[in-house]
């Protein structure tokens, strides 16, 4: 059975959980004073560790007027803290040939290291400092403000991140997933820092705070690490509070407020090379226990260079260079798209084909020797994922913060091995049955 995480205060039952797991790594869970909650992967014959601080925030969270603030947020956290300046950062990882960077999500954001074990205790407390006690300094705020305008131009630059950013937005509508996560120029443009600063305020706390680690760690003392850190930064990491709940999924999301119930057509026209080009429409939610399902519908249609898409786009007609299909799941809706990027003249031709191959798997499904692929696929990508300490700090923060669980490597295993042919053909035919969004990028005429 995967273990369960309950969000219970410290000290009660349940607080402090450990397991082992495969390949003879230990994973425990501890349930700190204020809230704070700390995971940990010992993997044995392992001399780095990966460390991060979750934060269970994101872009969807954004109220009015802070549309952008999570990920400047990202930014800022590395410009300094009370008691470090931006370069004293940069070179305590510098310094030890070790990793540091930040992720921001729709859902939750996080700073992370990856360093030998050695170094650990001060990837812990540099990055503990930055969340606890940023400057957020105002002249480093409008530095920053330039960073991040160059960063969203450099990706308007690229169809292929447009394209998706427009996807999102067609399928999720007026709904908070729908925003970009970066922000948009005119929201960076516009934030002041008193709505960065209410932001932070609003979100970082002991309550929200998951520290996970992985690789060659001490449990005990990352933890005493965690709170003599929080503590130094001024939170108050004293109380007996729980945890802030996780985000309640739903069963239905198309229904949810902000969600077109209607499919959408959008053409932008660009002076490009390449038309880019998806289809798709709603997905499942991150905790659905089709995911599994997914998984494999995913790899058998356009997951790797034996999938449909691939094969029939590209080897068979020649028609593009990159074609895939993917997902992505959220508390209460998800997306699936096809994609493919071809010569302008041709981008009727690979839409219709897009389109067949989907109606194709929602009305015939895979067959037995596709399935026996996407499973081995999938297994073999899962196996070799698991030896990388950043994907196992990656896997508890999420199983934290998303699923309220972890699942062991034999357990998922067995899950995507239990998929049968029908179980796809049933998810393909759900999928397609739902409002249908096609957005299209390129030097289009008239």
């Amino acid at each position: 059975m995967p273990l369960a995480f309950e969000l219970v205060a410290p000290g009660d039952p349940g607080s402090e959980l450990t397991a082992g797991q495969d390949g003879d790594a230990i994973v425990r869970r501890s349930v700190l004073p204020g809230g704070v909650r700390v995971l940990t992967e010992l993997m044995p014959g392992v001399r780095s560790a990966t460390v991060g601080a979750w934060v269970g925030v994101g872009s969807r969270d954004e109220r009015d007027g802070h549309h952008g603030s999570t990920h400047f947020l990202e930014h800022l956290l590395f410009k300094g803290t009370t008691r470090r300046s931006a370069m004293d950062i940069a070179e305590a990882f510098d310094a030890v040939g070790g990793e540091a960077n930040a992720s921001t999500g729709k859902e939750h954001t996080c700073y992370y290291a990856r360093i030998l074990d050695d170094d650990l205790p001060m990837a812990v407390d540099v990055i503990t400092d930055m969340v606890s006690s940023p400057r957020l300094d105002a002249d480093e705020l409008e530095t920053e403000r330039g960073v991040i305008l160059e960063e969203l131009a450099m990706n308007d630059d690229d169809p292929s991140d447009v394209v998706h950013e427009l996807f999102a937005t067609a399928v999720l509508g007026e709904h908070p997933l729908g925003r970009p996560i970066g922000g948009t120029p005119d929201t960076i443009k516009a934030v002041p820092r008193a709505a960065v600063w209410e932001h932070y305020r609003e979100h970082y706390n002991p309550r929200t705070l998951v520290v996970t680690a992985a690789g060659s760690v001490d449990h005990d003392a990352l933890c005493a690490q965690v709170l003599g850190a929080l503590t130094d930064g001024g939170w108050d990491a004293s109380s007996s509070s729980a945890p802030t709940a996780r985000r309640v999924g739903v069963d239905a999301p198309d229904a949810i407020a902000g969600i077109p119930t209607q499919g959408a057509q959008v053409t932008v026209r660009r002076t490009t090379e390449q038309a880019n080009v998806i289809i798709g429409g709603t997905g499942l939610v991150a905790t659905d226990p089709r995911r599994y399902t997914l998984s494999v519908l995913n790899a058998a249609l356009g997951g790797g260079m034996s999938s449909r898409l691939f094969q029939e786009i590209r080897e068979k007609r020649g028609l593009a260079y990159s074609t895939y299909s993917f997902a992505s799941g959220h508390a209460d809706t998800g997306i699936f798209g096809l994609y493919a990027g071809c010569a302008p003249a041709k981008v009727d031709q690979v839409t219709s084909l897009l389109e067949e191959e989907w109606e194709r798997l929602a009305n015939d499904g895979i067959t037995a020797g596709e399935l026996t692929r996407s499973i081995g696929q999938l297994s073999g990508g899962l196996v070799l994922g698991m030896e990388d300490s950043g994907a196992r700090m990656s896997r508890l923060g999420k199983a934290e913060l998303v699923f309220g669980e972890l699942t062991n490597l034999d357990e998922s295993l067995e899950l995507i091995r239990a998929v049968t042919v029908q179980d796809v053909r049933d998810l393909a035919a759900d999928l397609a049955a739902r409002p249908r969004s096609v957005v299209r990028i390129g030097p289009f005429g008239d």
